[in-house]
């Protein structure tokens, strides 16, 4: 099975599917999140080749893989540390929530790694990346 989810991961960034909203490099103000053209004349709504590609149910991603993260994990975000317990370290990986200050952040980094689980945006804190290995601090 894990073969094939790699297998999935792969074709789905295979499809570089990357929606832009028409304009965004015109307007400063427009962002490039995706919004659907709706003007008369608009070319991409048309669907003109060189205006590039409207999202259509052939670019979405496999349903075994749909949210996954491209490491082959499930993402868990977490606040408290409270919230690690019962994550399979097979399944889950952790984001920690952006809203956590440095002291809570610390400990639930080492409560993840003591447990196994991966941490998907884990911040230098004297913490080993892997339980048991020594960091060195040579700068």
């Amino acid at each position: 099975m894990a073969d094939e989810i790699r297998r999935l991961i792969r074709a789905r960034t295979a499809k570089g599917a990357k929606f832009k909203r028409d304009g965004f490099g015109k307007k400063e103000q427009l962002s490039a999140s995706w919004r659907r053209p709706r003007g008369l004349h608009n070319k991409q709504r048309r669907q003109k080749k060189a205006k590039g590609a409207l999202p259509t149910p052939g670019f979405g991603s496999p349903v075994a893989i749909r949210g996954m993260h491209p490491s082959g994990y499930r993402e868990a975000l977490v606040f408290t540390p409270s919230e690690l317990e019962g994550l399979d370290p097979a399944v889950y990986a952790v984001r920690i929530g952006g809203s956590v200050g440095n002291r809570k952040r610390m400990e639930i980094q080492q409560q993840a790694l003591s447990a196994g689980l991966k941490v998907l945006n884990q911040r230098e804190t004297g913490i080993a990346a892997v339980p048991g290995e020594e960091v060195s601090e040579n700068d």
